[in-house]
């Protein structure tokens, strides 16, 4: 346990800007911690605990996780749990927290994709490992080809009915299954909060149908990976420094990813965020939230000192239209 006790700063709420969350009564901070990297049992605990303590300093209430977040697969919830026992206990009804089933947990036929004996079961388990009564967001995590997408949206309609969520939510899933979740829910009278999808200068797919149909729809949008794992930081601006998550044999960014061509563009973006006086980072969660569409942008850390930075996207002036112009020249 850390030897400090937590006192939250109290004036954590004036800066951060919160976002309606579609047509719901929830609202989200327009900057979201998620707990992909940095929180796993490879990591070193009192680091995950700074950051956690100096995102809710910031106003940062929303905390992102998945049952096979570490690594090992499910000790992102264990830490997380241990910090939100001895640090948030007390906090718990400032703090929305949102967990995901989809991807491979455990061995055998029922620990994987979107049935409902899994989903039940895997939320069950991320429950115990967070120390949790309920989770506000329970998310399916992508979508499965081999369920009837009635069984798995049947699963997240009645994990709210039984009190373990309180609103329930899909990630990378394109524009028509998209469509077809949120009509099931809707007649199941448990409608889709929240649709998280991967959104970047880099990854722009949602931008040609999705975003429409959440704004139809009244779900809301909070986007992963908006830095690119780091790409569009000025970690990678001369290259793979040691420590980065291309360093790293566990990471998703791989370091065939770090090209010439790749190092070009970042820098000649990292030139504009300059001009703007933001850092390359701020520049690009700034570009995210440039849409009303966007509930929020859910960034990963490693140190205290990067959640600082990307906090400090907010607050800048809108982007001009030359801007933006400059932008698509260089990503085109």
């Amino acid at each position: 346990m850390s030897s400090a006790i937590y006192i939250p700063n109290d004036y954590r709420y004036d800066n951060m800007e919160f976002r309606r969350c579609g047509k719901s009564g929830l609202k989200l901070p327009a900057i979201s911690l998620g707990l992909w990297h940095n929180f796993g049992h490879v990591d070193v605990l009192e680091n995950s605990r700074n950051i956690l303590r100096l995102a809710f300093d910031k106003g940062i209430t929303h905390f992102d996780l998945a049952n096979n977040y570490g690594p090992p697969p499910g000790s992102a919830e264990e830490n997380f749990g241990t910090i939100l026992r001895e640090d948030f206990k007390g906090y718990r009804d400032e703090l929305i927290i949102s967990t995901k089933a989809g991807y491979t947990m455990w061995k055998g036929p029922y620990g994987n994709w979107g049935s409902k004996k899994y989903l039940v079961a895997s939320l069950d388990q991320s429950l115990k490992r967070m120390g949790l009564d309920y989770v506000d967001i329970f998310y399916h995590h992508r979508p499965d080809r081999d369920t009837p997408l009635e069984e798995t949206m049947a699963a997240l309609d009645l994990v709210v009915r039984q009190g373990k969520a309180l609103y329930v939510g899909i990630s990378n899933y394109s524009a028509p299954q998209a469509a077809k979740a949120f009509k099931i829910l809707k007649e199941m009278g448990t409608p889709c909060l929240i649709h998280q999808p991967k959104y970047s200068m880099l990854i722009r797919w949602i931008e040609d149908d999705l975003l429409g149909l959440l704004e139809k729809e009244g779900v809301g949008c909070i986007a992963f990976s908006p830095l690119a794992q780091g790409l569009l930081t000025d970690r990678y601006l001369h290259g793979i420094p040691e420590g980065s998550r291309a360093s790293k044999s566990h990471g998703f960014l791989k370091k065939d990813a770090i090209t010439d061509e790749s190092i070009r563009m970042v820098q000649s973006l990292n030139a504009i965020a300059k001009e703007r006086g933001q850092t390359l980072a701020q520049m690009a969660l700034a570009w995210v939230l440039r849409d009303p569409r966007i509930t929020s942008a859910l960034i990963g850390v490693s140190t205290p000192a990067q959640l600082e930075d990307s906090v400090g996207c907010l607050g800048h002036p809108p982007f001009t239209s030359q801007e933006l112009n400059k932008i698509d020249e260089i990503l085109n």
